[in-house]
Order: C-alpha cells, then structure tokens, then sequence
C-alpha cells in the first residue's frame, strides 16, 4: 500500500509539471491526458532534472507515512484515501486555487455537471425547521422525472432513505443518498403533506436533465429574459440558440442576459455563446500558456451574429467561461453590464484522468480578453477561504492596468469584470431568514387546503410545467397576508418573530407567492416571481436604452 501511495504521489507531481496544454472547458476533439507524464513514457531514469526532485519526494514521503504508521495513535485505522488525497490538494494549493484534485467519487460527479444531467430521482428538495428538529422535504419535482411519476409533491417530507433515517441531516446530505447509478433502485420513506400519511416510494433513478438555460420569455412586449445562470455544459450554445429563436419569435427586440453564479464551465460552450453576439473575426480572448504552445486566439466566425440589444446581468459568482462571455461583450461594447463585480478567475485548467478513476484539474494557461485584460484576482497573499469569500468585493477600485473597449470606454485588469452600472442585489436579513421555515409551513397547509377560507389556493394536482405565469395566479391579498399572521401568533416556536412580521410585509408577500408558485408550477416558474422584484433587474430594465445606444455605435464601427 505504502509504495502504491508514493509512487502515485510521484507519478503526480510529474504530471503537475508536464501535461499538455488542453484547457479545462476543453475543446471536443482533444482528449484529457492519460494520467502517464511525459517523463515516465520516455523512459527517464531516476537522478536527471526534475525525476531527481521527484525521488527525493518520494523518500520524504515514504519516511513520514511509515512514522505516522509505526507512531500515531490510530495508525492501524488509516484512511489512505484520506491520506493520499489530502497530500495531492496540499500540493496544488501551493500553486492557486483553481488547480484541484477529485477522488473517484468527486471525479464522477464532477463529470457528470459537465453532461447537464445527473442520475436521480428528479426532485428539488431543501432543509426547514418546522418543530424540534430540522428535516428535509420536497420543493419540487421535475417534468416526466421518477419523482413525478411517484407523485411527490411540495411539502412532502423524506424520513428514510433505503431505511436509513434522514432526521437532522442536511439536504445535500440526503441528497447524496438519493443519488445513485442510472436504474439502481432507491426507497424513499416519505410522510406525505397532502394527509399525513407515511409511504414507502420505490423509485428508478434516471438521468435527469440540468439545462444551463432553463427558462426564457418576455419581461414586458419587446424584452426578452433569458436565464443562463446554470454553467457553461456542452448544450449551452444550442440551448442558447433557442431561446433567441424561441424570444425573436415573440417579438423580441431587446435582451436582458442573466449569468448571475453562473460558475462557468466549457470554454468552447463560452466562445460559442459569446459569437452569437459578435461578427466573425473579433477576437473573444486570448490564451497564453508556459511554453507558447498552448497560445491561441479564440475569434468569432459567425457571419449573421444577433443583433438585438444586450443587457448582461453580473455579479460576484459570475466566474470562468462567464466571465470570458461578459469580457468580450464588454470589450466589443456589444452589452451593457449591470450588477457587481464578477469573480475574477482569468486562469484556464486542463482536465487529466488519472489512475483508479481519480482526476486533476491543474492550471496551464491565462485567458486574456479582447482589450488585453488579465481579470484574475490576486490570491497570493490571501487564505483560500478569504479568496473565495471576496469574489466580487476586490474590484470597486481598479487594481490593474487601463485598456480600452473599441468605443474608448476604460476598463481594468485584476479583479474581475467591472459591470458599466454597479447596483445591489436583494438581501435578507435576520428577521428574513427566521421567516423561511414559517412561511414554507404555511404554504404547506395552504396549497393542501388547511387554511379556511383559501379553498381556492389549494393544489391537488401534478405540476403544470406548461403553465405561462400571470399576474393573476394565486395573488397575496391583505386576506392571505393576515392569515399567514394569525398562523404565526398561533405557533408558540414562532413568538419571537410575531413583532417583526409588519416590517417585513413586503418580503413575506414575495415568498409566500414563490413558495405558492412552486407547488403549482414548479421552480423554474417560480423564479419568475423573484425577477420580477429584482432590483439589478429592474436596473437592466431602466438601462436598456443605454444598451441600445452602445450596440448601434459598436456596429456603426465595425461598418
């Protein structure tokens, strides 16, 4: 075991030191590194350049794992996994943050949000507090998805999972359970909203799409919406093609881009978004790896780009292929940026399949965009904690060097992507938060008829995902504001946020129609409510004039 580890170990750190340069987000035709360094296929023997380092690396760590076994207390019960892992992230988090090392079941994973779909049972469900104990229950289900078909629905709530109990557990935690092999069996154990009675659910898991544009339409006649807020997948371009096709068709003549914690994802899925924007022959970005034999520039080779005006909603979770989309949109003056800061990673993967399934992302290039920016922040002197935690608060002051979008409007390298109009988002307080739990209990009884006198919010029927929402649909009235009061007061647990519901009268008004929305129509529908009390969106809305103002003079120039 102890030489299987090393030699690994070794064989690591000289791939970390020798992989070609295909680039995380990589292109279709080039295919991850066998996990074999350059090295080790040739032959090298041990004691020349780097293979020396390498030895005496081994020895080191040969040495100290047979001390830990020989003299730690637990040394018998080792977890060389553990072990092993912990060694390689170590060592890659003295490079930067981005180069990480997965084990077989985090490689699998990570895979899988590149396919957009996982193997599940296709259901969103969330953690509440409704008693003693925090339990997790359905929020909702998918279209044609093992859930639906089961008739789970809002408010149902998982007590086992193939017998094991659910109670206190996290939903990621049970959502982990849930998850599994593509037709593997799962038994839920559900105590279901509708009347309280406890079932045993056996359900096929399925591969369960996750679209990267899961909704597109019009926020007002002639304004399109499209939510791209789901990562960079190998559908994105075409899933993007669509809702365009889908919004022209309904008399699209302006367009609020959201890419909001879009945490990025496939840089050719990127340079296929960001070219149906841009006329063939501008460039996108610029790769510049160790050698120069990685450096490429990307261009646009779109003969017909779209031409309807642009506003690109940002903000700190932006990342990655988000960022090379809203770089070269800004750089182009091709959209206008509103929200905040995006996160800053200006540094490129390559993707390595290495032995027993395992895999490595490790940095080999930087991405430049069309101006010259190099928008990666500084983690140098930062702890990766704080580095993650500032994603977006770095860049309200430049930190880099000035370029020039075409028109002459200046931007900046070092931290990011700066929006054109900076504007807050929605927050919660602490009040806010408390009223999570009481306003999904309520919602609860409500839409399973349990609230005298709201026959009509009841919803005993499968989501209709087809539905078109309208301002009419299931409205909070002072009627339903007051009985959402009264079910509060009633709930002794609840007494200390009793005072604080008139405050906050507008956000429970908000989230008891979201919450009423999603069990009538489902979570994507949903968060139509939330766009439209969404004050970066209501920016956008006020700036598309501005936006369309810079898109006619961008293309003015490039006649």
């Amino acid at each position: 075991m102890k030489n299987r580890l090393s030699l690994a170990l070794c064989a690591l750190l000289l791939i970390s030191l020798s992989v070609p340069s295909f680039v995380f987000a990589q292109s279709p035709t080039q295919k991850p590194s066998s996990g074999t360094s350059n090295a080790r296929r040739m032959g090298l023997p041990r004691g020349r350049g780097l293979s020396e380092a390498a030895a005496a690396i081994e020895q080191d760590f040969n040495e100290a794992l047979s001390v830990i076994q020989d003299n730690y207390v637990d040394g018998n019960k080792l977890n060389y996994n553990t072990v092993f892992k912990s060694s390689i992230i170590g060592m890659l988090r003295t490079l930067d943050p981005h180069s990480n090392y997965y084990d077989r079941e985090e490689y699998d994973e990570f895979k899988t949000d590149q396919r957009s779909e996982y193997y599940g049972i296709g259901a969103s469900i969330g953690n509440q507090r409704l008693g003693e104990q925090v339990e997790t229950y359905v929020l909702a289900t998918f279209e044609n998805s093992p859930a639906a078909r089961a008739g789970l629905r809002f408010g149902d709530r998982i007590l086992k999972v193939n017998g094991a109990e659910m109670a206190e557990k996290t939903s990621l935690e049970v959502r982990d359970q849930i998850r599994g092999p593509r037709g593997s069996i799962v038994k839920l154990t559900v105590e279901r909203a509708a009347n309280g009675k406890v079932e045993t659910v056996e359900l096929t898991r399925e591969a369960v799409p996750q679209p990267s544009v899961p909704d597109a339409y019009l926020l007002k006649p002639g304004v399109g919406y499209i939510d791209m807020t789901h990562g960079f997948n190998y559908t994105t371009a075409d899933e993007l093609s669509y809702a365009l096709e889908y919004l022209h068709g309904r008399g699209m003549t302006s367009l609020v881009l959201d890419i909001r914690n879009n945490p990025g994802g496939l840089l050719d899925q990127a340079i296929r978004v960001a070219e149906q924007f841009l006329p063939s022959g501008q460039v996108i970005l610029t790769q510049r790896g160790r050698s120069g034999l990685s450096d490429r520039v990307y261009r646009a080779e779109n003969s017909t780009p779209d031409q309807v005006p642009i506003v690109l909603l940002i903000n700190g979770n932006s990342a990655s292929a988000s960022e090379i989309v809203a770089g070269a949109l800004q750089d182009h003056d091709r959209a206008l940026l509103v929200g905040e800061n995006s996160f800053g990673k200006g540094l490129v993967q390559s993707i390595n399949n290495l032995e027993y399934g395992t895999g490595l992302t490790l940095t080999t290039a930087k991405y430049y965009t069309p101006s010259g920016r190099l928008i990666q922040r500084d983690y140098s002197s930062v702890s990766l904690y704080d580095y993650l935690r500032g994603a977006g608060e770095a860049a309200q002051k430049p930190t880099g060097p000035e370029s020039h979008t075409d028109l002459g409007r200046p931007v900046y390298s070092g931290a990011g992507i700066a929006p054109d109009e900076a504007v807050k988002p929605r927050t919660l307080n602490v009040a806010q938060l408390r009223l999570t739990s009481p306003l999904f209990a309520f919602t609860r009884e409500l839409v399973n008829g349990r609230i005298n006198g709201f026959e009509s919010y009841k919803v005993q029927r499968a989501i209709d995902f087809e539905h078109k929402l309208q301002p009419a649909d299931f409205p909070v009235n002072e009627a339903l504001y007051q009985a959402f009061k009264n079910f509060v007061v009633k709930n002794g647990s609840w007494s200390a946020i009793a005072a604080q519901l008139d405050r906050n009268r507008a956000f429970i008004e908000l989230q008891l129609r979201y919450n009423i929305i999603t069990a009538a129509y489902g979570r994507v529908t949903a968060d139509q409510v939330l766009i439209e009390d969404d004050p970066q969106v209501a920016r956008a809305l006020e700036a598309l004039p501005r936006a369309r103002q810079l898109s006619l003079s961008a293309m003015r120039r490039e006649k």
